[in-house]
């Protein structure tokens, strides 16, 4: 796997500041940001809209994911090492045993 990486968009920089709202207003109005492999580590990204978006390979490593819905985004090789998910929605193609695995030990999570 390759290093993560930062992205110089400015849809990405406005999710590593925390600006979700922005974020979301921009994603609604049409705007799109490449995040496949991005480092999404140590973000609180309470009330993102994920729907649609694609975090392949992305790191949420202590990153704040409280409440997200992810069941219509793409996580195939996300890591969550310590990650906040309380509330969190998951595709129902990722088994809970993969979400504790990538939760407890940085594992990447796979789609059955």
């Amino acid at each position: 796997m390759s290093k993560p990486r930062i992205s110089d968009d400015p849809l990405f920089a406005l999710l590593r500041t925390g600006q979700i709202s922005q974020f979301n207003a921009l994603k609604a109005s049409g705007s799109t940001c490449d995040l496949t492999g991005c480092d999404l580590s140590r973000t609180d990204l309470r009330g993102l809209d994920a729907d649609g978006l694609d975090f392949s390979d992305c790191y949420f490593r202590m990153a704040d994911l409280r409440g997200i819905d992810f069941r219509n985004a793409n996580l195939e090789g996300a890591s969550f090492a310590d990650a906040n998910i309380s509330g969190t929605y998951f595709p129902k193609e990722i088994s809970a045993d993969e979400i504790n695995m990538a939760l407890a030990h940085g594992t990447r999570v796979r789609y059955r």
